[in-house]
């Protein structure tokens, strides 16, 4: 049936398109078929969130990390567990703003400006006298697909969000006896005797006949099965091989050259020197009034001999910082100076002398000294980077368009993917022993989920075409083929006896060293004195290992010391087992005093933090918070709504 659909694909949509639309026209259209679900998937204050509003914001988390992570591996974005953090996340900020609307938490024009002030990508737009770059500060926000308005907005927000939890946080504290208490057996120091029982040593005493080897092999069968498995081949299609196969005209590169010269170009800057005479913004008008006919003054006597501009600045102007240059204040660019003091100075001419300027700062007198035009960099020096923008650009139209023709040539043409690759200029890969989940630190077309699941497709196994274009990313898609199935199933017993023999041998000896180190505990417990040829006594702290494992440590650290010397045995299963003697607890020293003191403050953060995330819980029973999708485990592969 699907093969008759596939070859008579216009037809089959003709009639779909009669048995649909009557459809329409008599029971009408539900807008759901337009507006998403609407299940409800949580519950906060009686105010639903549905399975939109949780799609929408996790597209938005995954977007924001990718953004951050650009190497991220995009189906890490997508797992049930990332998407359920989401959901919990949307909770929590219901959760929050449900409080903060029922305290009446608000924030105050001067609190917003004071934490716009903290963040320093906008700290770093603020011009020499103080103001704010206007056109950065919108440029910033509009990177993050914000306008200056809803940035702020957001930013009153969340402000008074952290003003539910940060009250609880901020005025929770640890003692330092508690910090203390918590601490100091992390520098605990006991000397101790470890004797080792290794499962290697044992390993010559196990010498398993056929049928012990038989019975291991029938009792651990599922250890020796061979997963499915599939040989693939597939394509890749990306703005990458896109961009590799466009070639620029020298025309259109050299036209793109005139139309974005002016963005390449630097900024012209002008170089002047000012006497200042000083007049606050908010002084008297008589004050003001004073300072400007000072300046009028001067500005007399500059109209009749210019010359003496640097003497009469190092004499009379109240800049401090340029006077004694004889009021030089170096190159400048537009933006650097508040807006009439830039005005005046890029209307002159060179030499020539403004008049009196007023300014928040008083009243100036400039004069132009120098002029540094834009430097206008040259075809050539820019033709790397003209190419690379120019490409880029060519490739993102192009692959746009393509892509359908990808899509199309992939289920027009099923049987075999060597029509897409030689339309595209695409290489076909291939690989042995794909199976269903992607292997540990799988990378690559193969480490996808949606193309693995299109690949053991029911269809594409028995009939072997072609998968669906299957998006792998940004700008990144992919198509496969199954070119040979093999099912899963358990490998024969002469297939894996070499296996099946260095298990049992490895099993056995290790049950023999763990038997044996437990009896010469139990022995050495009873007769301490039976306890010869043990190794030599060493110091152990959990900061100096002194070559144990991390088992014997804990065991060393952990036994209760009664009465000492004591014994503790240790199974460290395939390794084997260990016997360890207690022989005295020493007092610590050398603790780094700064050390401690920063694990005071870790204690004191965790106290906080935990303070913070009881008060949350007591907010989510008093708004009555519930998730009503189940939780998904470590290897479920969905949540089932």
């Amino acid at each position: 049936m699907f093969e008759s659909i596939r070859k008579h694909t216009k037809i089959a949509m003709f009639l779909l398109f009669l048995l649909i639309i009557p459809s329409f026209v008599l029971v009408g259209i539900d807008r759901n078929y337009f507006s998403g679900s609407s299940t409800v998937v949580a519950r906060v204050d009686g105010h639903d969130i549905t399975q939109t509003e949780w799609d929408n914001a996790h597209r938005i988390e995954s977007d924001r990390q990718r953004r951050e992570q650009p190497q991220i591996d995009a189906k890490l974005l997508d797992t049930p567990q990332a998407r359920y953090a989401t959901l919990e996340r949307l909770v929590r900020d219901r959760v929050v703003q449900a409080a903060a609307q029922k305290m009446h938490l608000a924030t105050t024009d001067a609190r917003l400006a004071r934490s716009l002030q903290e963040i320093p990508q906008i700290a770093a737009l603020r011009k020499p006298d103080g103001t704010l770059d206007a056109e950065g500060y919108r440029a910033l926000v509009a990177a993050q697909g914000m306008t200056p308005e809803g940035f702020e907005s957001s930013m009153r927000r969340d402000i008074s969000l952290n003003q539910v939890l940060g009250g609880v946080v901020g005025s929770s504290f640890a003692t330092s006896a508690q910090g203390l208490a918590a601490i100091e057996p992390l520098f605990q120091r006991r000397e101790v005797q470890v004797a080792m029982f290794k499962a290697a040593d044992y390993e010559a005493k196990v010498r398993p006949t056929d049928e012990e080897l038989q019975a291991y092999y029938q009792e651990h069968s599922a250890s020796f099965q061979q997963p499915e498995q599939i040989n693939v081949e597939y394509v890749v299609f990306d703005i990458d091989s896109v961009r590799s196969g466009i070639t620029l005209n020298e025309d259109d590169l050299r036209t793109y050259y005139k139309e974005n010269l002016s963005r390449h170009m630097g900024k012209e800057e002008r170089r002047a020197s000012h006497i200042l005479i000083t007049a606050a913004k908010d002084a008297p008008p008589a004050e003001r009034e004073k300072a400007k006919a000072r300046a009028t003054e001067l500005l007399q006597q500059l109209r009749k001999n210019p010359a003496d501009f640097a003497a009469l600045a190092k004499k009379h102007s109240q800049d401090a910082g340029s006077a004694a240059q004889g009021g030089d204040l170096g190159f400048v660019a537009r933006g650097a100076t508040v807006k009439p003091f830039e005005e005046a100075a890029f209307a002159l001419a060179k030499g020539a002398i403004s008049d009196v300027v007023e300014t928040e700062y008083g009243y100036h007198i400039i004069q132009l000294t120098d002029i540094k035009a834009a430097r206008e960099p040259s075809f050539e020096e820019l033709r790397p980077k003209l190419e690379a923008e120019l490409k880029q650009q060519q490739a993102q139209r192009k692959y746009a368009e393509t892509a359908e023709a990808f899509a199309n040539t992939v289920y027009e043409q099923a049987d075999s993917l060597q029509p897409v690759a030689d339309k595209l200029k695409l290489k076909i890969q291939t690989a042995k022993g794909v199976t269903r989940t992607p292997g540990p630190g799988a990378v690559g077309a193969l480490a996808n989920p949606k193309l693995l699941e299109a690949l053991f497709s029911s269809d594409s196994l028995q009939h072997k075409r072609n998968t669906e274009a299957v998006e792998l990313g940004a700008n990144q898609m992919a198509a496969a083929r199954v070119i040979e199935h093999q099912s899963a199933r358990t490998q024969p017993f002469d297939e894996v006896k070499a296996q099946v023999r260095q298990r049992y041998v490895a099993d056995k000896a290790a049950e023999l060293a763990r038997q044996e180190g437990q009896a010469k505990k139990e022995a050495w417990t009873e007769k301490p004195e039976l306890a010869k040829g043990l190794p030599t006594p060493i110091v152990l702290s959990r900061d100096q290992a002194q070559g144990q494992s991390r088992a014997v440590v804990d065991a060393a650290l952990s036994a209760k010391p009664d009465a000492l010397p004591l014994w503790a045995g240790v199974d460290l299963g395939p390794v084997g087992y260990a016997v360890v003697k207690v022989i005295r607890i020493m007092p610590s020293e050398g603790i780094n005093q700064q050390l401690v003191k920063q694990m005071q403050q870790q204690y004191t953060q965790s106290w906080s933090t935990a303070e913070g995330l009881a008060y949350y819980e007591t907010l989510k029973s008093r708004y009555q918070a519930q998730i009503k999708v189940p939780r998904p485990s470590s290897v479920q592969s969905k949540i089932e709504n």
